[in-house]
C-alpha cells in the first residue's frame, strides 16, 4: 500500500510541475552553447518559441532545418526562437549546431528526459514546441509552422 501511496504522490507532483497554456515561462538558469547563463524568464517583450531537442533525434534535425529558415525569414524585434536540448553530451550538442546552421540561442539540460527543463515542462517526446507570448505567458504547445507564420505576419 506504502509503495502505491508513494507512486501517486510522484504522480501527482510529475503532473502539477507541468507547464500549462496561461502559464508563465519558467525562471530555470540554463548554459548557452556560447558558455553564457541564460535565465528563461528573462525572454519577454517578444514572442519566444521554446524548442526542445536533441542531437540524436532525427525528427529534431529535420525540424532545426524548418526553424533555421522560419528564423532567418523573420522579424527578430517580434519573434525569437530558443532552442533547449537535453542531450547528455555536450560535444554532439555543439556539433549539432554548427552542422544545422542554427544561429538562434542555444540552450542546454544536459539529463534527458530527467533534466529538471524537460520534467518542468512536461516534455515526454521530441521535438517539443512552446510559443509564449510578449508578456512570457504560454499560449500554445506544439503549434504548426501555419500558426506561427500567421502570429508573426500579424
Amino acid at each position: 500500500m506504502r509503495k502505491i501511496v508513494l507512486l501517486f504522490l510522484l504522480i501527482t507532483n510529475f503532473a502539477t510541475a507541468q507547464i500549462k497554456v496561461g502559464d508563465s515561462i519558467p525562471s530555470i538558469m540554463l548554459k548557452s552553447s556560447d558558455n553564457k547563463e541564460v535565465n528563461l524568464s528573462t525572454l519577454k517583450g517578444k514572442y519566444i518559441l521554446v524548442d526542445f531537442w536533441a542531437s540524436w533525434c532525427a525528427p529534431c534535425r529535420l525540424g532545426n532545418k524548418k526553424l533555421v529558415k522560419l528564423y532567418n525569414e523573420t522579424n527578430h524585434d517580434k519573434f525569437e526562437i530558443v532552442g533547449i536540448s537535453i542531450d547528455k553530451d555536450a560535444s554532439k550538442w555543439l556539433k549539432a549546431i554548427v552542422k544545422d546552421k542554427i544561429k538562434f540561442t542555444q540552450l542546454i539540460d544536459s539529463n534527458g528526459f530527467d533534466a529538471e527543463t524537460a520534467i518542468q515542462f512536461g516534455v515526454d517526446e521530441l521535438p517539443s514546441k512552446y510559443l509564449f507570448n510578449k508578456e512570457g505567458i504560454l499560449i500554445a504547445k506544439n503549434p504548426t509552422e501555419e500558426e506561427l507564420l500567421k502570429l508573426i505576419e500579424n
